[in-house]
């Protein structure tokens, strides 16, 4: 019996985590796997390459966080299946290719950085989770719970401390009249002291309230009528008192209670629209904005307008058309992604790469993949999806994929299969450019330019068609959000439910900037442990102190500081757009000129040694790799940013997927069953997190798997919330 074959389209980690569970040996070799993608490496968004000095070049800067259970828990398994040797290999073994990253920072746009320390938490990602499910609402609450007494009573150290020990001693009294076997009526007499002897009124009674709260959610006290929304009011009133009675000039003390405000808001909100009770979850709440949702549960104007918040933000790229006056963000995805965020943690709740993206997740997925047995075919292009009937089936009958045209972008010499790997010192990685040498023609392609990952690029070297039947049996595609309309147009054209998707599921273009500096951060007026930072100013809002790569680059004198910075990108407006064949190119010039123009003018407010006394950036800090390779024209001034790394990320297969109020309900499941032989794949569509992040395609990969295999079982997708 011959094998299911399955063409994937897309490289990305959507695409290649469907394919990585398709291959299986349980499977044993049930489903016989290709994957078709575009230009010569893997990666989509978390695509990098290998440039000049081995410089590692990012379509941005790419974290995972703590909680991304099922991608944690792929790539250990690669690794373990790739049983790289050590001794040959730098980054054998998944923990060497992450490190943890426990700093993060908030800064005001302004010379106020707040850095915070998240201690690690116990297991490491991917480990799984036996006891209890730490992605249900219940666990949230009660994880909250504990963080916000833990913060009143920094709070209260850092208003001097006068009342901790009171305050240690009434939340013994309250655990001591719990303990019995039926907690509830103690804790509703105690609750009923707190509202009616206005005992919130002090930091000692909030206190106090936040630890009746931990006995609530730790104990699952199933009823306790509207005690709990009324005891959260109370609390949320006191809170903002406390706020209101800060002097300004207190930052530390004064992001303390706006964390507070918006803790007791969000959990406020969380009882009062009932989410513990609906099936829908967080779900019930994505009609509205984040912001807006917060601001009905009371948040006062300065938690709505903080730092804390604008960071939020800033690090979904939650901004409609790229325009920081219009943040968009659907209060249940939001919510979700910062409750998994802060307390499902595992580990750390950062964790950088030790390399590129390309070179610690998808040259050993490439590796796995090619062990089992699937085959890749680059430089193809996806024109069209060829659905059996055009117009309407027949009644009675199932619409399917009948065929899959491409553009082959480019021919490997006497048809043998490329080879899109380079060695770096015993490190298998992607080159920032194919390797011409294996191609047909490869020398006019270059001396051309063929730009193989741009869609506005037309140019083919030929065409093929693959017919169902012939050629393939089933279809995932995975391919990114904004390449849908490109080639999905006879879907789109008989489909309502893929045109509303495509109008509803925006997209943003983001750009950024990466920077090799001759001095460490320290020297140029740092003062902070590495940092991810968020919340900073226009028009790179994000920060990430990458000093772990520099022992990865091949300088002959190396770098003192590796820094990458991220934002959105504010829509063009230009007509005709990505159809524009120099559009990628002007939009990348505008990226050089915003990223001058922020070294010029905003710089010194993060590194106040980086500019001279007259307040000039200090060009020549700047490391250029054509100088280490013995150029004898040295760039002076701004001329040496050119030196540097910047990026437009415009292609519509790079645009980054944000999540609109409202906009959810239009996402399709990988689960949907409307065409016989296809499911999608990706983190635009309905999986379950549905904003734009590696967990969510990843997870969005193993139910494309599922809808085909019926593996993984869906219980066993860490944190899929399904209806």
């Amino acid at each position: 019996m011959r094998p299911i074959r399955v063409a994937i389209i897309g490289g990305g980690c959507g695409g290649i985590s469907a394919a990585f569970e398709l291959t299986r040996p349980e499977h044993r070799g049930k489903y016989a796997v290709t994957i078709y993608q575009l230009g010569w490496r893997l990666g989509g968004k978390g695509a990098s390459g290998r440039g000049a000095a081995n410089r590692i070049e990012e379509h941005g800067f790419h974290v995972w966080m703590g909680f991304y259970e099922n991608a944690f828990r792929l790539i250990r398994e690669c690794y373990a299946e790739l049983k790289r040797d050590p001794k040959k290999c730098r980054i054998a073994d998944w923990r060497d290719a992450f490190s943890a990253a426990p700093f993060i920072g908030i800064s005001d746009g302004a010379c106020t950085n707040l850095i915070s320390y998240f201690p690690p938490a116990e297991a490491l990602p991917g480990d799984g989770w036996s006891e209890h499910d730490p992605f249900e609402i219940g666990s949230y609450m009660a994880r909250a719970a504990d963080a916000l007494r833990a913060m009143m009573l920094a709070a209260s150290e850092q208003s001097g401390g006068k009342q901790t020990r009171q305050d240690d001693r009434d939340q013994a009294g309250v655990a001591e009249t719990a303990s019995a076997a039926d907690p509830s009526p103690c804790l509703e007499s105690n609750i009923v002291r707190l509202l009616k002897l206005g005992g919130l009124g002090t930091l000692a009674g909030l206190i106090e309230g936040a630890g009746v709260l931990q006995l609530i959610f730790a104990r699952r006290v199933p009823y306790l009528g509207g005690l709990l929304e009324r005891l959260l009011e109370a609390m949320a009133v006191a809170a903002r008192r406390q706020i209101g009675l800060l002097v300004a000039n207190d930052a530390v003390l004064r992001s303390l209670w706006l964390a507070v405000d918006l803790s007791l808001t969000s959990m406020l909100g969380m009882a009062r629209f009932g989410l513990l009770s609906d099936p829908r979850g967080f779900d019930a709440i994505n009609e509205y904005d984040f912001r807006e949702w917060l601001k009905i549960n009371g948040a006062t104007s300065e938690t709505l307008d903080s730092p804390l918040l604008r960071a939020f933000y800033d690090l979904a790229f939650a901004y409609e058309n790229g325009d920081y006056n219009l943040p968009r963000q659907g209060a249940g995805v939001g919510l979700r992604a910062g409750m998994r965020m802060l307390f499902s943690y595992r580990g750390s709740m950062v964790w950088k790469m030790n390399a590129g993206m390309g070179d610690v997740v998808f040259a050993p997925m490439y590796e796995v993949l090619k062990r089992r047995g699937v085959f890749f075919e680059f430089f193809h292009r996806l024109e069209n999806i060829r659905l059996a009937n055009p117009g309407a089936p027949a009644p009675g009958e199932r619409q399917y994929v009948a065929a899959l045209d491409f553009d082959i972008q480019a021919e490997v010499t006497s048809g043998k299969e490329y080879q899109p790997l380079i060695d770096v010192d015993g490190l298998p990685c992607w080159p920032a450019k194919p390797d011409y040498e294996q191609l047909v023609d490869g020398e006019r392609l270059a001396r051309e330019e063929w730009r193989f990952e741009s869609q506005s690029e037309r140019r083919k070297g030929g065409t093929k068609t693959l017919s169902v039947g012939d050629d393939f049996d089933f279809v995932i595609l995975a391919v990114g959000g904004g390449t849908i309309p490109y080639v999905c147009k006879e879907l789109l054209k008989t489909d309502h439910r893929w045109r509303q998707m495509v109008e509803r599921v925006k997209t943003v273009e983001t750009q950024a900037v990466q920077l090799w500096l001759s001095e460490d951060l320290e020297s140029l007026g740092w003062d902070y442990p590495p940092v991810v930072l968020c919340g900073f100013v226009q028009p790179f809002d994000s920060f990430a102190d990458m000093r772990q790569l520099i022992r990865e680059e091949k300088w002959r004198k190396p770098p003192g500081t590796i820094a990458y910075f991220l934002s959105t990108l504010k829509d063009s407006g230009a007509a005709g757009g990505h159809a524009e064949f120099d559009y990628p190119s002007k939009r990348g010039q505008q990226v050089r000129r915003n990223a001058i123009n922020f070294l010029k003018t905003e710089i010194g407010k993060l590194w106040p040694k980086a500019v001279s006394h007259d307040g000039q950036f200090r060009w020549e800090l700047l490391m250029d790799p054509a100088e280490e390779l013995g150029c004898n024209h040295r760039k002076l001034g701004e001329m040496r940013f050119d030196s540097q790394f910047w990026r437009a990320n415009v292609e519509p297969s790079e645009r980054y997927v944000i999540s609109v109020p409202g906009s959810q309900k239009y996402r399709i499941s990988p689960l949907d069953n409307t065409y016989d032989n296809m499911t999608i794949a990706g983190d635009w569509t309905s999986n379950g997190m549905d904003c734009g992040c590696v967990e969510a395609a990843v997870i969005s990969g193993r139910l494309a798997a599922h809808a085909l295999s019926s593996i993984p079982a869906l219980e066993e997708i860490f944190g899929y919330d399904h209806p």
